[in-house]
């Protein structure tokens, strides 16, 4: 586009006091495309932050595949062998055997129900991602009778570092009134958190032989947890796990285990920009409202442009560039206070929520570029479809006819 274009354009968009109207609603148009962007990046910033906040915590707590009896029984009984075979595996970078199970603990004056998952600690097994950054404590001691409990259920029973617990186990003698509760002393050597509410309330590692103790089991685990150099190569990972682990052992992927909450947050996405891209919508009615108004009062200018030579196309281009410099204004406007406020409400977490409900304390916000992008390109399309009708208008004037009676 030339430069005669681009003078005219802008030309145009100063409005005269007798062209307040046009004025008011070219403010309104850029407001809109700004409000419709802003909302656009915050609503993806949300669904971002949840996603990636929710998939860390929750894979730092868990592991990537899970392998699981495919019925329940009483555990896996071979889970030495499998190990070296599930481990050379592509993208697995570690396979640790766990046992899970229920427990109530005891503090100084209250218990809690939780679980108790017992993993190998020392002689090279790998360290629990959860436990790789402690929120106090240390793993370098621990031994047989240690626990390491998370942050919440610390609190719940009023225990601190070093302090003695006791954890009942309903694997005791059976009594005519069902299962009689046994009793083992443990020592906290170390506080996890993790963010999760859920996992920072309820569960407390200890060694696997002290689990397999406690919940008065023999040599066996309930699941061997993969861990993978690559997340999403979790489906193609578990098939080939199966392949080794034979009919009566499952894998089960971190997206099976979380399948409803990533369809929620999918749905979610889906819904905010859907709803978001209205106003965007109403922007762009305002940039089409603006483009004839300016039509109908510039067709005397058109006509004398026309008549001195501009051709058809320039004039066309004209009014499209009008609506585009409306809408590159207010996509600028509307990424900035997106960002700004997106920044801003995740670093001072501003946002708070119920974490016994939403499992998070607080909303978090994650930009992505990639989300800037095409936020933008949908703003400057939408605009570009606005003036596509006042500026093919304004290029059909007929100069004869504007100027008969002028």
């Amino acid at each position: 586009m030339s430069r005669f274009e681009w003078i005219v354009a802008i030309r145009y968009l100063r409005a005269k006091r007798k062209q307040t109207v046009i004025s008011v609603i070219t403010i309104i148009s850029v407001l809109g495309v700004a409000a419709g962007v802003a909302a656009l990046i915050i609503a993806l910033a949300i669904n971002n932050g949840f996603q990636s906040t929710l998939q860390s915590s929750l894979l730092s707590a868990t592991a990537h595949i899970n392998i699981l009896e495919r019925n329940p029984t009483y555990g896996i009984d071979n889970w030495e062998s499998l190990l070296p075979k599930l481990r050379r595996l592509p993208h697995v970078t570690s396979a640790s055997p766990s046992l899970y199970g229920q427990i109530a603990i005891k503090g100084p004056l209250v218990g809690s129900v939780g679980v108790m998952k017992g993993v190998p600690f020392g002689n090279g097994a790998p360290v629990p991602e959860l436990l790789r950054r402690l929120k106090s404590g240390s793993l370098n001691t621990i031994k047989r009778g240690d626990i390491i409990l998370g942050s919440r259920l610390a609190e719940q029973i009023g225990v601190t570092l070093h302090s003695p617990v006791t954890v009942l186990s309903p694997q005791g003698e059976l009594t005519p009134v069902g299962p009689s509760w046994s009793p083992f002393r443990f020592r906290v050597v170390g506080i996890f958190e993790s963010g999760l509410y859920d996992i920072d309330s309820t569960w407390a590692f200890t060694s696997l032989i002290t689990a397999q103790r406690v919940l008065d089991l023999s040599d066996v685990v309930n699941t061997i947890e993969l861990r993978l150099d690559n997340i999403f190569e979790a489906p193609a990972v578990a098939k080939q796990a199966e392949a080794i682990i034979g009919p009566k052992l499952v894998a089960s992927t971190w997206m099976d285990q979380n399948r409803s909450l990533l369809n929620a947050l999918r749905l979610e996405k889906i819904v905010s920009i859907v709803t978001v891209s209205l106003i965007e919508l109403v922007a762009a009615l305002n940039i089409l409202v603006v483009l004839v108004m300016l039509v109908m009062e510039k067709h005397r200018d058109v006509a004398i442009l026309m008549s001195m030579g501009a051709r058809r196309a320039q004039v066309q281009r004209i009014f499209v560039l009008q609506g585009l410099i409306i809408g590159g204004l207010g996509c600028f406007l509307g990424l900035l206070a997106g960002y700004i406020v997106t920044v801003l409400f995740n670093h001072y977490r501003w946002l708070r929520l119920d974490e016994q409900i939403y499992a998070l304390s607080y909303v978090p916000f994650q930009n992505h570029w990639m989300d800037a992008l095409w936020v933008a390109a949908l703003a400057l399309f939408t605009s570009l479809i606005a003036t596509l009708h006042p500026s093919r208008t304004a290029s059909r004037i007929a100069p004869a006819e504007a100027l008969r009676y002028e």
